[in-house]
């Protein structure tokens, strides 16, 4: 997936790319080349129709049976047996001699002859005519010429068959000349420090003798690494459009095909191009595709693949950084790149791309908000902060979300409504106000998410209750709190995680308060809270026993969360010590939100009442009716 994080989100090559590429103008002469055999073929074709047509209406055609009382009557004195076909000669007033009359299809009839005889008419059979040689030839020639046509244009596209099977060693790259990447750093936002580290990349293509005259080199290879959407592509891109120089773009998988030896042949094919442009740039998206660890692979390693790296790093060996041909690169899981690929030399700088902050997102949000008409009401400090941990795409996503919202609402400017509308469909799912939920079931969700939004009002730093809503959202959700958290926040301590746990168990005993038992309603927020408290004592050291030890119990990490294999470094006793502490943690902490939502029965009502008659509680109706109770 391409990484996107400022304008240009969708990459339609432009004219000027496509001339780029080496495809030049076609003028008109081109153009019926191009066709001429098609033409000529269609023209041959109908011509044999015209002609088939003409001599086939130029005698009408009657039924056997009229053929026969033609010649009983005498109208028809002579007759040619053919192959297919009878026709029927006789003399017409405007002619002198005998001319066809009719034609009829041949039936097996002896008695045929014998009233030919009968009535004196002359018969006599007709040979077959021949087409002529000319006629047969293209009618072999021309079907078969017409196939090898479409064959070879349907072989250019495709691209896997035909005469493309020849340069199947050919790499795939889409090559963009100088200054037609039509992204620049000032389409990028969000990533300042990125930025910063790439600017030196520029300079060096610009003006490479500043460096050799002092004797430094530049890198060879640049790995960006961050999580998806964060905008590694967009950067390459940038890079590639402030320095003015050719830009080799491909993905790690363009290079794996199913004949051994073809990746490895493609990335020569790829590195002798590129010297042939220098000074350029070659882009390799998605690296882990080709670059995973070979001290991992074991019995299922894939021959293809390990050489296709082991050519890459010979390339990356094999050229001079003076040569001016910058290789960057661009992973979400460097843990399982292969180190020869990391080591001095070839990519010798790591730049990580990671999520923006508030102050990113804002920037982010207002760089793809300059096409969008906006309300002058909206207030983006407000969006940004309701977008805590989301990536450049994601933010790019929610304000071209919000413009469909204005249009369908027929307004002519986005407003904030919009904003938080394109959010709240981000983070929770579709909204479905039809779908059809029971009144106790109903009931239920009200008194859930006032028991999760008061839990919040009431825990010390935790993020302020922004919205309630019982309105069905996505695949399962009834309904929904939304925090928003007031500042961007890094470290959270032991009392806070603890905060965060209440919060999650607050729906579930509100539950149990107000209808003395419980739903499935909970299981997200179960889960959720389990896995607090199990890195609470796994990976944070907060628990008693294992004060302060790191208790590692998932491989890999990353940028991205996909669970990984267990690689438990501890017993079996540890393990029951992990769970039973998770369970006690949530036990206590069960039972004191219960305690604490008990006394806030009052509340508790209000509130649930007033969604089940409004649905969607907002933060300042919420806090007036806290305030009305007390």
């Amino acid at each position: 997936m391409s990484d996107q994080v400022g304008r240009n989100a969708f990459d339609v090559p432009s004219s000027s790319e496509s001339e780029s590429t080496g495809e030049k103008p076609r003028d008109w002469r081109r153009k019926i080349v191009k066709w001429l055999p098609l033409i000529l073929f269609a023209g041959i074709i109908l011509g044999q129709l015209v002609i088939g047509w003409g001599a086939g209406n130029q005698v009408p055609t009657v039924e056997y049976s009229v053929f026969k009382e033609r010649v009983a009557i005498g109208e028809i004195t002579r007759v040619e047996i053919g192959v297919d076909n009878l026709v029927g000669l006789g003399i017409r007033s405007d002619a002198a001699e005998a001319v066809p009359l009719y034609q009829s299809v041949p039936v097996d009839d002896p008695s045929f002859v014998d009233l030919l005889d009968e009535h004196n008419v002359e018969y006599y059979a007709v040979p077959e005519r021949s087409t002529g040689w000319l006629t047969s030839i293209l009618g072999w020639l021309l079907p078969l010429g017409l196939i090898f046509y479409f064959w070879r244009r349907m072989s250019r596209k495709g691209g896997v068959m035909g005469s493309d099977i020849l340069s199947i060693g050919k790499n795939k790259s889409r090559i963009v000349a100088e200054g037609e990447t039509g992204v620049t750093f000032d389409d990028v936002a969000g990533v300042d420090e990125a930025k910063a580290e790439l600017e030196e990349i520029v300079d060096f293509l610009k003006n490479p003798d500043r460096y050799s005259e002092i004797g430094g080199r530049i890198p060879k290879g640049i790995l960006l690494v961050g999580a998806p959407g964060t905008g590694k592509t967009l950067l390459a891109r940038a890079v590639a459009g402030e320095a003015g120089v050719p830009f080799f773009r491909l993905s790690g998988a363009d290079f794996v095909e199913m004949f051994v030896g073809v990746g490895a042949s493609r990335v020569r094919d790829l590195f002798k191009q590129a010297r042939g442009k220098s000074p350029a740039i070659v882009f390799i998206d998605e690296l882990d595709a080709i670059g995973k660890s070979r001290a991992t692979a074991g019995m299922g390693s894939n021959d293809e693949r390990e050489q296709t790296l082991n050519q890459l790093l010979v390339e990356m060996d094999g050229f001079d950084a003076t040569t001016g041909v910058i290789v960057l690169a661009a992973t979400n899981r460097p843990e399982i790149l292969d180190p020869a690929l990391l080591r001095p030399g070839r990519f010798d700088r790591q730049v990580l791309v990671d999520k923006p902050d508030l102050i990113g997102r804002q920037q982010i949000l207002v760089l793809h908000a300059e096409k969008v008409k906006l309300d002058p009401a909206v207030d983006m400090n407000r969006v940004a902060r309701g977008t805590a941990g989301l990536a450049g795409a994601d933010l790019a996503n929610i304000v071209n979300e919000a413009a469909l919202l204005a249009v369908r609402s027929e307004r002519k400017r986005v407003t904030q409504e919009d904003f938080s509308e394109a959010i709240e469909k981000t983070l929770a799912g579709l909204s479905r106000p039809n779908r059809l939920v029971q009144k106790r079931e109903r009931n239920i969700v009200a008194y859930h998410e006032t028991g999760h939004a008061l839990m919040a009002h009431m825990t010390p730093n935790a993020d302020p209750v922004e919205k309630i809503s019982i309105v069905p959202r996505g695949l399962g959700a009834l309904g929904y709190t939304l925090q928003l958290p007031a500042e961007e926040r890094l470290l959270l301590t032991r009392s806070e995680l603890l905060g965060r746990i209440d919060v999650l168990l607050a729906g579930r005993a509100v539950e149990e308060i107000e209808f003395e038992d419980v739903s499935t309603g909970a299981g997200n927020d179960l889960t959720r809270a389990a896995e607090i408290a199990r890195k609470m004592i796994t990976d944070y050291g907060m628990s008693d026993k294992f004060r302060n030890v790191y208790l590692p119990s998932r491989r890999g990490g990353g940028f991205l969360d996909d669970g990984g294999f267990l690689q438990r470094e501890y017993s079996e006793t540890t393990q029951t010590y992990i769970d039973e502490e998770t369970a006690r943690v949530i036990d206590e902490r069960y039972n004191h939100v219960l305690a604490t939502l008990s006394e806030k029965r009052p509340e508790i009502e209000r509130v649930a009442e007033t969604l089940l008659s409004e649905e969607v509680v907002e933060r300042e109706r919420f806090e007036e009716l806290i305030q009305a109770v007390n």
